[in-house]
């Protein structure tokens, strides 16, 4: 199709109605000009295509489709390949269900672990948030199906999403909440972004030129179209004019009518109504034309992909030497959710699964395994006939295994969570098994980070989050060996809420919520403060050992231009194979700006035999090193020292190395008689220069009946007027100097040292 031949050839009315849907889940279409108008449809991590009644709640039916595991377990796999291949899946899905985009990946950061979407988004992390995004749409998009990347931006909580104003600076945004859509645009392109409900600075998403337009095409090239979260448009012509393309969904003409009469008094200029139809048509028809609904898919097979993926999710809490299991051994299996598995969220990303393979039904036919209840899901009450038929079964078994987690009525798309922990009646079983039977493993099914008062109590954890349909035998795969876990945690779990850097702020007041805490989120925080916490960001067991050696860096001295490669041996020094997540931090050694102790910069995947070494290698470049400064409006590198810092998790550190990086971009500085004697002296020129300054100010600590020939004493004194002295503001040489300097010469001194500066 040409484009803009057909383009040339609607009317107004047409070009205008194509701006929103035809209804909840498809675009218009132009009969008499050959324009189709597509599906699209929710995900990320399944097909929910709504054959009837439309809806963003999960409310009414859809299709059976396969349902992989959430974004927040997919992220603990650190595995990009794997994504890749569960991108593929969904897009051979989409192709014969004859969707043409699916809605995801969700790279929101997990600012709080009680934000009630968490399960549906990454990480705390926008570096892995950005390559786990990357991978995945890069899978979907290699079919012909497009993705949406979503929520752009700073929807990072369900109270008062639609109308909130998330108040955030200029760093903050650049460096946290930016940098996952940014990695994912610039690396994967993916065809569409969605705006998001809420306001950002005061000016609603669906309608803010700066992040639309200005950062999104102009800085990171998107050449993709915009399409609004549902029921997102504030105004629609602002929002046109913005970057905006399409409103979803349908507006039943009201908006249609609202361009037109836009364009018609010269209040929108038709050329933006034009170029923003070329986009749509131009993604639309990368799908038109390569459909292949004829080619189908096999859904068995995409159950046991979904049993792989989620299997390689699963994360090793706590293993008191009880993991794997003898499956010769009597077990106890409690908990409902051994039964019925909860393995996915609610709301607009609820699948309507084919197949659900729960941990029971896998085992149905081994006699050495028991079940109890143990709780009920549809409320939390405590029961205890069903605690006490579960210890009686426990006391039996040599392992008790209990199935635990959040139901739907804890967390789901539409409302946060008030707390981070299990409900009630599940504690109070675990205490009460716990108690009874020494050998005791929890199994978690959740979407973000629970608090576990009985920690201590029990001799193994294992988090599976929420692992999609066939997480019943992924499982079943960890708890007795046939799988080795290695998914490591892609958030921070805190000891308790109140320890999160949001917690006094997060829900905000009436429609404004600040970003006080800044930069520091999750892990950034919480080793800044070094607080305890209950598991770290990176945390994660295996069932064999790895030790690390050899750090190796190209080069000890580098320009920010450069290319550092890092490279370290892992060794498997265990007896069974697994793998390990290698993952490099860079800390920044002495930096004049508040910065975290370390950032993930870098991680990888690796697999091993016992007894086998490989070199893991990784390339950075200036971002790995660089802040955003909001100065010079761009990211910038110091020069000094770095730390390269390779280890298991952001608490557990192996080995580290310093090397130089020198900055070739010198910051523009003026000095001005307020600025300190402290910001001179980083300039040693122009600290040479202040020196007539420095002295007027000294003279006021100078001690006329100092004993000069105590050593101590001067020392003392020296080193108070120096404290004193380089946090003065220049004038104090007028203020507080002997008179031997004036406004004339504190000038002349001053135009000297913005010369040389």
């Amino acid at each position: 199709m040409d484009v803009k031949k057909v383009i040339s050839q609607m009317t107004l009315e047409e070009k205008a109605g194509l701006c929103s849907g035809y209804n909840f889940w498809y675009t218009k279409s132009v009969e008499r000009l050959g324009v189709e108008g597509i599906m699209v449809s929710d995900g990320p991590h399944g097909l929910r295509k709504q054959a009837t009644g439309g809806d963003h709640l999960g409310v009414n039916g859809s299709v059976e489709a396969v349902c992989f595991p959430t974004a927040s377990a997919i992220a603990a796999s650190f595995d990009r390949d794997l994504i890749r291949t569960m991108g593929e899946a969904l897009g051979d899905e989409c192709q014969a269900e004859e969707v043409g985009i699916i809605l995801g990946p969700g790279v929101n950061i997990k600012r709080s672990p009680i934000c009630g979407r968490n399960f549906e988004f990454l990480s705390e992390d926008p570096y892995l948030s950005a390559e786990m995004a990357t991978s995945y749409i890069s899978g979907v998009q290699s079919k012909n199906i497009g993705t949406s990347l979503k929520h752009f931006l700073l929807n990072n909580q369900e109270h008062r999403r639609m109308s909130s104003s998330s108040d955030v600076d200029e760093r903050t945004m650049r460096e946290i909440y930016l940098a996952p859509f940014e990695g994912a645009v610039v690396n994967a392109k993916p065809w569409t972004v969605m705006c998001s409900y809420n306001k950002i600075n005061g000016v609603f998403a669906s309608e803010n030129p700066r992040t639309l337009t200005d950062i999104l095409r102009k800085e990171w090239g998107f050449t993709g179209y915009v399409v609004s979260d549902w029921g997102a448009v504030n105004d629609r012509i602002a929002a046109l004019k913005a970057g905006l393309e399409l409103e979803m969904p349908s507006s039943r003409g009201i908006n249609d009518k609202r361009i037109v009469e836009a364009v018609k008094n010269g209040s929108l200029d038709e050329k933006i109504l034009d170029r923003a139809v070329e986009r749509m048509l131009t993604i639309n028809n990368k799908y038109i034309e390569n459909r292949k609904p004829e080619l189908g898919y096999d859904k068995e097979e995409h159950h046991q992909l979904a049993r792989k993926i989620s299997s390689e999710c699963i994360v090793l809490l706590k293993n008191d030497g009880i993991l794997p299991l003898d499956k010769e051994d009597n077990i106890a299996f409690i908990g409902q959710f051994a039964k019925t598995p909860r393995f996915q969220g609610g709301g607009s990303s609820h699948i309507n699964s084919f197949k659900i393979t729960s941990a029971l039904e896998v085992m149905e036919e081994a006699k050495n395994i028991t079940y109890a209840k143990g709780y009920h899901v549809a409320e939390d009450k405590i029961d205890d006939a069903l605690i006490n038929e579960a210890v009686e079964v426990a006391k039996k078994a040599k392992v008790a295994v209990i199935f635990a987690g959040l139901p739907d009525s804890f967390e789901s798309e539409g409302f946060d969570r008030s707390h981070m922990s299990l409900p009630n009646c599940q504690n109070k079983l675990i205490h009460e098994i716990a108690a009874a039977q020494p050998n005791t493993v929890v199994v978690l099914h959740n979407g973000s980070a629970v608090e576990m008062p009985w920690v201590s109590e029990v001799r193994g954890i294992l988090e599976l989050y929420l692992g999609g349909q066939n997480v019943g035998a992924a499982t079943v795969d960890v708890l007795f060996g046939d799988v080795n876990p290695s998914g490591r945690l892609a958030e921070t779990f805190p000891l308790r809420l109140e320890d999160n850097p949001s917690y006094l702020f997060y829900f905000g007041e009436k429609d404004t919520v600040e970003y006080r805490e800044g930069i520091f989120v999750g892990y950034r925080y919480y080793d800044k403060k070094k607080l305890d916490v209950l598991f770290p960001f990176g945390h994660g067991l295996s069932y064999t050992t790895f030790d690390y050696s050899n750090l190796k860096t190209s080069a000890d001295t580098i320009k920010d231009t450069d290319v550092l490669t890092v490279e370290v041996d892992v060794t498997n020094t265990g007896k069974v194979a697994g793998k390990e997540v290698v993952q490099l931090y860079i800390g920044d050694k002495v930096s004049s700006v508040i910065r975290p102790v370390k950032e993930l910069k870098g991680f990888e995947k690796v697999a091993l035999n016992p007894g086998e070494t490989k070199t893991v290698s990784f390339n950075l470049g200036k971002r790995a090193f660089a802040y955003y400064n909001t100065e010079i409006k761009d990211w910038h590198v110091e020069t000094g020292g770095f730390e390269i810092l390779i280890g298991k998790s952001s608490r557990e550190i192996l080995c580290k190395k310093t090397i130089i990086v020198e900055s070739t971009v010198a910051l523009p500085v003026v000095y001005t008689a307020n600025s300190s004697f402290e910001d001179v002296m980083l300039d040693p020129k122009a600290m040479e220069l202040c020196k007539p300054l420095w002295d007027s100010v000294a003279s006021l600590f100078k001690d006329e009946n100092a004993d000069e020939s105590d050593p101590i004493k001067m020392a003392v004194i020296e080193a108070m007027t120096e404290a004193m002295v380089k946090v003065m503001p220049l004038r104090a040489a007028i203020n507080f100097g002997d008179g031997s300097i004036t406004y004339e010469q504190m000038n002349e001194i001053l135009e000297k040292i913005n010369k040389v500066s």
